[in-house]
């Protein structure tokens, strides 16, 4: 069952879309975000997921999805090929992430990436106070099994897009149930107060 951010996550994420839209669900799991998509946007949507057994109940709920590794398939897909592309909370995961963000870009015509933000009050208490990588809702993994690779800030991929000319449309943070825009001027306390944070990109 999904729990109240995600659904959260993804309600933000179908608010920042026009309907009608065409839709790239990369690391899809089992097909919710594209199921609340396809209802409330008529988006025609498709997704590309890892996990077999996720691919299996996304297709038992008649959702266009093919079985891959985004890490080394996002290649095939044509130019410009989708109005949108997304990722939710698995950009951390990826061995070379600014090579998905280009794929993301290439395939899309916007992109809309979602990442668990390493900045939270929260994680940077963990830090200090116990002296160990935190564990919370939004990263529940210990360091010993969690499959992010490359944890980062609001404030690093805000930079890094900046560094990179990669246009930023939008940012929403997340914090419990609440929503709020990031610009440049509310970055620091934004990025202090947000669990995750929804960049519209491209």
């Amino acid at each position: 069952m999904q729990n109240l951010e995600m659904k959260k996550e993804f309600k933000t994420i179908a608010e920042l879309l026009p309907k009608n839209v065409s839709v790239l669900d990369v690391g899809c799991g089992d097909g919710s975000l594209m199921n609340l998509l396809i209802k409330e946007k008529n988006i025609k949507a498709r997704g590309l997921e890892i996990k077999q057994e996720y691919v299996k109940k996304c297709i038992s709920r008649g959702l266009s999805v093919i079985e891959g590794d985004a890490e080394t398939e996002l290649h095939q897909f044509p130019d410009q090929s989708f109005d949108f592309v997304i990722l939710s909370q698995t950009l951390q995961a990826f061995y070379n992430p600014e090579q998905v963000l280009k794929d993301l870009l290439r395939i899309g015509k916007s992109a809309i990436v979602s990442i668990p933000n390493f900045g939270y009050w929260k994680v940077r208490t963990s830090l200090l106070v116990f002296g160990k990588m935190p564990v919370t809702k939004t990263l529940p993994n210990s360091w010993y099994n969690t499959p992010n690779l490359h944890m980062c800030t609001i404030k690093d991929l805000f930079n890094f897009c900046l560094d990179k000319n990669i246009k930023i449309n939008k940012i929403v943070g997340l914090n419990e149930n609440k929503t709020s825009e990031i610009k440049k001027s509310n970055l620091e306390i934004k990025n202090l107060f947000s669990k995750i944070g929804i960049f519209w990109l491209g």
